[in-house]
């Protein structure tokens, strides 16, 4: 089911926020000290593309992981949010894209807090 909903996540405009994280992605990469949270952004995106069948789960943060959260939020975590609750309003507006509305409020939260997080399969967390 998650390979159906991927695909059809793609092809119904999925791949918009996956290209918003990239071009974030790079844009981190461009100094030396960005490129850790760069890489993460292209993590980010892969998500993006493909997520049903995942969960995000928030373990406890350091305070590395605080900080980069926060300078985070400032250079381009609320835009990546504002953009996925936009488009998670939109997509519930019809019984259909319910699930796909969730899924963009799932990356919603991911945006503001990407670091101290980590993607599990969801047949993984339920064992």
């Amino acid at each position: 089911m998650s390979l159906i909903g991927n695909i059809l996540w793609v092809l119904l405009g999925g791949f918009i926020p996956a290209i918003m994280w990239f071009i974030v992605g790079i844009l981190w990469s461009i100094t030396i000290l960005g490129i850790p949270v760069g890489i993460q952004c292209f993590k980010m995106a892969k998500l993006q593309l493909f997520p049903f069948g995942k969960e995000i789960s928030y373990d406890s943060m350091g305070a590395g992981s605080l900080l980069i959260n926060i300078l985070w939020l400032i250079f381009g975590g609320i835009e990546l949010a504002a953009a996925n609750v936009i488009a998670g309003i939109v997509l519930c507006m019809t019984i259909i894209g319910i699930p796909f509305g969730l899924q963009s409020f799932k990356m919603a939260k991911l945006s503001l807090m990407p670091f101290g997080s980590r993607v599990v399969t969801s047949s993984r967390r339920r064992l």
